[in-house]
Order: structure tokens, then sequence, then C-alpha cells
């Protein structure tokens, strides 16, 4: 019996499992018979694609797609045309761009032909089966507002390589100074100390104003500012491979908004090296968000793109091609105001393929070009060697470009063979290696033109001299002539050198009592600006001098002094910190005459006899400063001193008296009454700070 029922359950087990088997060859296609769906939006078109389940293949005749805009759901779908059940991708035009869509795919539940449903195009039948639903974006075609957004994105990058500049600026803070006054004895190392900058602080731009400045300020001679302009060529080469390599090769933008995580909290620690630090990451992240941006911005064109055909025709213009897209690579440089963004650019072009190699060689020679513009601009404002120092920078870039456009092909074809062997990349060919090979190029042909012209840094000084002509007082240079060569074998003969320093310090001091007392007198406007733009140079070279002749003495003091000279030495840190506070008063004070010049707040005649007298007791007090340092330490009679500085107190005193009983009794304007205190208060303390210079010098309060 137990038998019996053994076999009968084993064969109602097989029935079901043949009823199940038949069941399924029977069953109906589903949602799930659709999968692999993906989907690429293009310029108002997309590109869809999936898959109909192998088992349910021979059962589906064909299918439909429908689709709509995501904002017009539960508005009809509009339809494709009847597809055969083995296609796998179809193209649908005349979307909408820049728009987000859904879609999916159907078929009848038995299979058949979705034709005989069809009304309008549309299948109207409740045996419909639909996919699960799909999504993309369209993409916006290229105009204005892709260009804008092209624009855009460089911008990001200039601001993000501006941002991370500055910060390391501030955080090299008097490195950068120091790099430059203690490697730029020779023309060699001032190549060198020029790369190191400008690999430091990543801006070329950077470096050449900081040189054509120091040349304005006499801290840099012409020839050794040849050779940091030199140096910071090659140095701007670091930005190209950092764009080529982690821009286009590693995607740092994929973890740039981690920098700006790192960044901004930094920013509210209110130290400013920390905030430097905030500066760069932040800096450093824009950068290569923007980089991102810029490399998506640029359109995609096929390979029979007229714009396409136009460069790849390069070639076949000769010299006369070359010089074109040299060129356009000086005015695109020279309209967005940095060759690193330009070369960003240019990178960005060819890793797209629209420009070849060998055409993206030549715009970065012009490149090369453009970015002189910056120095240039920087030495408007500059005396005459400043801009001599901006021509020498012009003269190296375009004849280096003129001599590598000739060779152009033969610096383009070597580093295309050494690619080619050596990594197995072409960059006729790969587009990323094209980007590797520019850089390499880039490099190449600033280490080349430093190398030759070098040998010819006199030649170009003595070139930038004849064209730039000195127009007299105007371009005066204060500069060290006597400690700028460095220390001296013996401490005592250091001491000496930097005391005729401190003594043309004094004279730099009483210029700029001249210039104030003639802004006080002048009415002419544009005699005013330019008075004021010499009392603002001056301030300038006193700061500077300040801190050169402290480091100088700072240097000295290291060595085995006898009392006398460590005497001296502090005198002149006494004296030069006391000429540096002078300087500050008189710009105070011409900003403070410019000020009331704006606001046409005026003196009356008695107010500007007063300052006028008071001034040139200040004047007489600078003649005695001057012949006590002259005299040198020790060999002063402080006496003719310490009587001008009373003379100038009890002055100071009868016009601020005269000063309050004409403010009781209403006499001028209250304004001007407050400019007036402020005046001759300033001209009282650079009397206190005169009579301190010669008391250093005297050996008085030194102890």
């Amino acid at each position: 019996m137990k038998q019996l029922i053994k076999h009968l359950l084993l064969a109602l087990t097989l029935f079901v499992f043949g009823l199940s088997l038949k069941a399924q060859d029977t069953l109906q296609i589903s949602e799930k018979s659709f999968v692999n769906l993906s989907a690429k939006g293009g310029e108002g078109e997309a590109k869809l694609q999936w898959t109909v389940d192998y088992k349910q293949l021979g059962k589906v005749q064909n299918v439909i797609i429908r689709y709509q805009r995501k904002i017009e759901k539960g508005k009809p779908y509009k339809y494709s045309e009847v597809l055969d059940a083995k296609s796998t991708e179809v193209k649908i035009k005349e979307l909408k761009e820049a728009e987000s869509y859904v879609w999916n795919i159907g078929a009848l539940k038995d299979g058949s032909d979705i034709s005989k449903v069809l009304v309008n195009g549309e299948p109207k039948s409740e045996e419909m089966i639909w996919s699960d639903k799909g999504k993309f974006e369209t993409d916006r075609s290229w105009g204005i507002f892709k260009f804008l957004v092209l624009i855009g994105s460089l911008g990001l990058f200039i601001f993000g390589m501006k941002q991370m500049s500055e910060g390391l600026q501030q955080m090299a803070g008097g490195g950068l100074r120091k790099i430059l006054s203690g490697m730029t004895a020779n023309r060699y190392l001032g190549v060198l100390s020029g790369f190191l900058i400008t690999a430091l602080v990543q801006s070329s731009s950077a470096t050449t104003v900081m040189t054509v400045s120091f040349v304005n300020a006499g801290l840099l001679t012409l020839l050794e500012s040849a050779g940091v302009m030199m140096g910071a060529n090659i140095g701007t080469t670091i930005t190209g491979w950092l764009v080529s390599v982690f821009g286009f090769k590693i995607s740092v933008d994929d973890y740039s908004l981690i920098f700006i995580a790192i960044g901004a909290p930094l920013l509210f620690i209110n130290k400013v090296r920390t905030k430097a630090w905030a500066n760069s990451l932040i800096g450093f992240a824009l950068l290569f968000m923007g980089l991102g941006l810029l490399k998506d911005a640029v359109p995609e064109l096929s390979a029979d793109s007229p714009i396409i055909g136009f460069f790849t025709k390069f070639s076949d213009y000769g010299i006369w091609g070359r010089l074109m897209f040299v060129l356009l690579g000086t005015l695109v440089t020279v309209v967005i105001q940095s060759s690193s963004a330009a070369m960003a650019l240019t990178l960005a072009l060819v890793l797209k393929g629209i420009i070849p190699f060998e055409v993206a060689a030549a715009m970065i020679l012009g490149e090369n070009i453009g970015t002189t513009i910056t120095a240039e601009l920087a030495s408007l404002v500059g005396n005459v060697h400043a801009k001599r120092s901006a021509r020498i920078h012009s003269m190296f870039n375009i004849i280096g470009v003129a001599w590598m456009v000739i060779a152009l092909p033969l610096f383009v074809g070597g580093i295309s063979y050494v690619m080619t062997t050596s990594f197995g990349v072409d960059p006729n060919v790969d587009h990323e290696g094209a980007t590797l090979a520019l850089s390499a190029f880039h490099t190449v042909f600033n280490l080349s033109n430093v190398l030759i012209l070098i040998w010819f840094v006199p030649w170009l000084v003595r070139v930038a001299e004849k064209t730039v002509p000195s127009k007299g007082e105007d371009d005066e240079i204060f500069k060290l002539e006597h400690i700028q060569g460095g220390l001296t074998e013996t401490p005592e003969l250091s001491i000496l050198e930097a005391s005729r320093e401190v003594t043309k310090f004094g004279e730099l001091t009483l210029k700029m009592s001249k210039k104030v007392n003639e802004l006080l007198n002048e009415k002419d406007a544009k005699k005013r600006a330019k008075l004021m733009k010499k009392i603002t140079k001056y301030e300038d070279i006193t700061d500077n001098l300040e801190s050169e002749i402290f480091n100088y003495l700072s240097k000295v003091s290291q060595s085995e002094l006898s009392d006398k000279s460590s005497n001296e030495l502090r005198a002149m840190l006494s004296a030069t910190n006391d000429l540096e506070r002078i300087g500050d008063i008189f710009y105070t004070m011409g900003k403070s005459l410019e000020k009331k010049n704006d606001a046409k707040i005026w003196f009356d005649q008695n107010q500007r006899e007063a300052i006028s007298d008071l001034n040139k007791i200040v004047d007489e007090a600078f003649a005695i400063m001057l012949d006590n340092l002259n005299a040198g330490y020790g060999n002063v009679k402080i006496e003719k001193a310490v009587a001008k500085e009373k003379e100038i107190n009890e002055l100071r005193d009868k016009l601020r008296k005269k000063h309050l009983k004409s403010i009781e009794k209403g006499d001028y304007h209250a304004r001007a009454g407050l400019v007036y205190s402020n005046l001759f208060s300033s001209l009282e303390r650079i009397g206190d700070h005169i009579i301190n210079v010669s008391e250093a010098v005297s050996g008085i309060n030194l102890n």
C-alpha cells in the first residue's frame, strides 16, 4: 500500500512539473523582457540602446519607443517608428535642447505586430507592455550659450590660478625677496631664481611683475632682471605639465570639492599663513574644476568638419601657416591676460582633436609672445629701468619664437619620434599623447631659448637702453650701490659701505620733503598727480632700502666686531628705522593733500605760508642730519641739530595756538583746519625722527 502511494505521488509531481514547463513555454512577454536600457543625449538628439531577453526574442515581432520631457509628465508621449525586435538601438532627433527626458520600450503582450494597433503613430491597445523607464538629457547645440560656458570655464580656471598663486606668494612671504636678492649675483643664478619663484607660485606673470617692480626700486639691475625673466619662462612650463598630467590624465577635478572642504574651514582661522594655505587649496581646486569644465565645454567635431579640415591643412601653408597660428596664440593670450589659461585652452582643443599637434605647437609659441604684455603693462607706471626690463623680456621671447618658427618642423618631428619610439604614443594620432607632447615641446623650446640667448644678455641690455631712452628726473632710480655685492672681507669695511647707503637714504627723504612742499603749492591737477606718484614711488623705495640695509647689517653683526663697530652698526639700524618712518609720514601727508584737493578743500594764504615756513626749517634740519651722516659715527656735534629741533617745536607750538584761536573765531573751514593741523603736526614728528638720526650717529641713546 505504501509503495502504491509512493508511485502515485511521483506521478502527480511529474504531471505538475510538465504543466509548469508548458505554462512557461507559453508565457507572454513582460516589462522584464527588455534589459540593458541605456541612453546618451546629444545636441537636440539622443541615442537609445536596449536588448530583448533572448528567451523572449523569438516571440516578439517588433517594438516601439515612447518618450517625453520630464516637465511634460501626464501629457501624451511621442513615439518612434515601429522597430524590428532584433534592433538594439535607435537615434531620436528633433528633441528640445538642454532638456531632461524619460523613455521606455514597449511591445504587445503576445508579441504580435504593433502596426495593427497604431492610430496616428500611437499604439492604442491595453495589451501593450512597457519596460522600466530610462532617462537622458539632451545637450545644447554650439552657439552663444555654449560659447559663454566656454568663457566661464576659462574664467574659473584663471580665477583658480590667480587664487592659488596669491596664496602661494603669501605663504612664501619674504622668501621670494630673499631668492631674488640672494640669487641674482649673475645672470645664471638669476635664471635659477626666476625658475624657482615661478615654479613655486605657479605664475610667470607674478615673477615678471615682481622683477619689474624690483628694478623700478633699484634692487635689481637690468642684467640681473634678464636672467630672472629667462628663468620665469622655464618655470611657467610646469603649468603645462600639471594641466596635461593631472587635468587630463588623472582628472583631479573629481576631487576638487575635497580640497575645498579642507581649505574652507582654514579661512576662518585668523592667521595670515593659515589663510594663505586656504587660498592655495581652494585656488587649486577651482583651477582643476575650471579645467574639467573647459574640457567638456570644447565642442565635439567630426573628422569631416570644415574647422578640422582647415587645421589639418596646416602644413600646406608652410611658414606662413606657422606665423598665422603664432599670431592666433598671441592674440588669445593678450585677450585673456594669462599664458597659463591660453595653454590650458590649447591643450583642451588638442584633447578634443580639433587642432593637431603641430598647430598647437605654433599657438604655444604665440602664447610665449602674448605673455610679455603683462610685464609691459606693469612697466607703464615704472621708471625707465622698469620699462627696459620689460623690453628685455619681450625681445627675449620674440627672438626665441622667431628662430623656433623656422625650426618648428624639426622640433615637432623630433618630439613625435621620441614619443612614438620610447612610449609607443604618436601625438599626431593619440590626442592624450599630444597634450603630453605639447608640454614637452613647451619645456624644450624655453630651455633651448635660454641656453642660446643667455650669452647675449649684455647685448639685450644695450638694445633695451637704446630703444627706451631716459626722460631725465622722471626716470631717476635709487639703488644699492655700495652693499649690493655682498659682505666684504672685513666687517669694518662692510660697515663703512653700509654707512654710505644710509647717507643716500637720508638724501632720498630730503627729496620727499621737497616734493611734498611742491604738492602743497601746486594748483595744476595733472602736476599734482605726477607729484603724488613720485612721492608714492619714494615711499616704496624707503621700505625696500630699510629692508635691504637691515638684512645686510644683520649679516655683518654675525662677524667678530669691535665695540666701536658694534655701536656704529646699532646706530645705523636705528637711523634707517627713523628714515623709513620719515618716508611713511611724508607719504601720509601727500595722501592728505590729495584728499583735500579732491574734496575741494582749500587753505588760505596764511595757512599755506605757515606750512611752507615750517617745511623750510625741517629742510634745514635735514641738511644738518646729512652733514652728520657724512661726518660718521662719533664725529658729530649735536648742538646744531638740537637747536634746529627746538626751533621746529617752537614754531609748531606757535602755529597750534594760532590755529586754535582761528578755529574759535571761525576764520576758516573746520575740515581745512583739521588737515592743516595734521600737516604741521606731521612735520614736527618728522623733526623728531631727524634729531633721532643725528643722535644715533653721535652715539647718544644707544647704550
